[in-house]
């Protein structure tokens, strides 16, 4: 079975906290693994730098068999080519000037120049998968983003829920959608047939996503109006709105009951086996982790301290010392 995601050493400071330290890491296909430890083990620091979120200090991240994290490399290589075409045509311009050719040439050399200039500024901001895979060649390496993660395959809820509080349940699924959206700016202002086609097309592929989370007859009610759990399971919902490959959940049963618990859990099943999706979650409740896991990785201040199945896990001396203290000498 190929793996999703491949982490190698990834090391984690600020300042002089080390916060994640010297993790080798992977997930494999269609997998659930889970990652367990104490508060403050760096979990969730470990999740936002597989997200994009955090530059690892050290180490590199694969996904889907493509380098996407590690520390940038060569960064001054890129401002040069980027003044390499404009510059070029600059030169021809001057040239053109001092053969004294007509000013009109000369203007259009000048708009040509300028114009360049500013796409590749804007391709160099946005930084578009062709663009990266062009730095590449040169040997030039910037660590993927939060959005690049997103459009390369990745999902995410978090620990504390964000949602857009005054949006509808639809209009936060529909969200985000936005990185498989086709359609542009120019289709939205004109409302051209491309558009409305897709618009339709998200709307019903948004209401297929709530029932699957369990919110159907509830597209038009704001994300602040519904109870703690539903949203819970609008922010799954919209992170699988982005068609990730890989979801990570920071704590999906955080603050609900039993039975609340009991439907997520089951929920997150679904998702491997309906959607075919691979899942790593950070999870407090043991019942779950233990219930659903394929895998189990187990952090304490920054280490790596076990991993195997919930079984192994769970008989593991070093992890039994962990969450409840080393036994009296």
């Amino acid at each position: 079975m190929t793996d999703v995601l491949v982490a190698e050493q990834i090391t984690k400071r600020f300042g002089g906290l080390v916060a994640v330290n010297k993790i080798d890491f992977s997930i494999p296909e269609r997998g659930i693994v889970s990652l367990i430890g104490p508060n403050g083990a760096g979990k969730t620091t470990l999740f936002n730098v597989i997200a994009g979120f955090y530059d690892p200090t050290a180490g590199r991240i694969s996904f889907r068999g493509e380098p996407v994290i590690a520390r940038s490399r060569r960064t001054w290589l890129e401002p040069i080519l980027w003044l390499l075409i404009p510059g070029v045509i600059g030169i021809i311009t001057a040239m053109l000037a001092v053969l004294n050719e007509p000013t009109a040439t000369i203007i259009l050399g000048l708009f040509i120049t300028v114009g360049a200039l500013l796409v590749i500024l804007v391709i160099g901001a946005t930084r578009p998968p062709a663009y990266q895979r062009f730095l590449r060649r040169f040997g030039i390496f910037h660590s993927a983003r939060p959005n690049d993660m997103v459009v390369a395959g990745l999902g995410r809820t978090f620990q504390n829920i964000r949602l857009f509080p005054n949006m509808t349940a639809m209009e936060n699924v529909l969200v985000g959608m936005h990185t498989r959206i086709q359609s542009t700016f120019i289709d939205a202002l004109l409302s051209t047939p491309r558009d409305r086609r897709e618009e339709a097309q998200v709307r019903v592929r948004g209401a297929e996503l709530l029932k699957l989370a369990g919110l159907r007859g509830r597209e038009d009610e704001l994300a602040k109006n519904l109870p703690y759990g539903d949203q819970r399971r609008l922010e799954i919902a919209r992170a699988l709105a982005s068609d990730p490959a890989l979801l990570l959940l920071d704590e999906p049963t955080a603050g609900m009951n039993p039975n609340e618990t009991k439907q997520l859990t089951a929920l997150i099943g679904r998702l491997r086996s309906d959607l075919g999706l691979t899942i790593l979650l950070i999870e407090h409740d043991m019942r779950v982790v233990m219930g659903i896991s394929d895998r189990v990785t187990v952090l304490d201040h920054g280490e790596k301290i076990a991993e195997g199945t919930p079984d192994e896990v769970r008989r593991n001396p070093a992890v039994i010392e962990a969450y409840l203290g080393a036994p009296a000498s």
